[in-house]
């Protein structure tokens, strides 16, 4: 039986990992079984750098801690688990992570949480797939410059044929 010091311990660690479930709003949860410490030092650092969390966690506290973050699904992981979570955006975790799956074999998407729904692994692909916000702003203010643009020269062509008239 556990001493009530190390329930405790658990009980936080439970607690952390629900709060981060709650303000996040994307999770991917990864099989990592095989990642060498170096790729792994990296792929913390990118994720870092976009601003979300990567954790490795027992399958029993991410279950615990979805459940108290009102997930339902997450009660029956297996084999190692990482999670990412990300807070600002929903295409940087995943695309992150699917870009390191697809050069690694090994390190499989098991499933991803948006939202606080489930998604699968076909889902998380998909999102990864989307452009990221950044780019998103790039091609709406190239949209809006090209029709600001044509509005210019329409309204030009009016000025001039307005002149020839006068």
């Amino acid at each position: 039986m556990p001493s009530e010091k190390i329930l405790n311990q658990k009980k936080e660690k439970v607690a952390e990992l629900s709060e981060k479930f709650k303000k996040a709003k994307m999770i991917v949860l990864t099989e990592y079984r095989g990642i060498n410490v170096e790729d792994d030092t990296k792929l913390r650092r990118t994720l870092r750098e976009e601003g979300n969390d990567y954790l490795v966690v027992k399958n029993s506290t991410i279950a615990y801690a979805a459940k108290e973050a009102g997930i339902e699904g997450l009660d029956n992981l297996e084999g190692p688990t990482a999670v990412v979570i990300g807070y600002e955006d929903y295409v940087a975790p995943a695309k992150v992570i699917n870009d390191y799956a697809k050069d690694h074999d090994f390190y499989k998407i098991k499933l991803g949480v948006m939202d606080g729904k489930l998604v699968e692994e076909a889902e998380v692909k998909k999102l990864a797939n989307l452009p990221t916000k950044e780019t998103l702003y790039a091609m709406l203010a190239s949209a809006l410059l090209g029709n600001i643009r044509n509005l210019a020269v329409v309204l030009n062509q009016v000025k001039e044929k307005q002149e020839e008239n006068a």
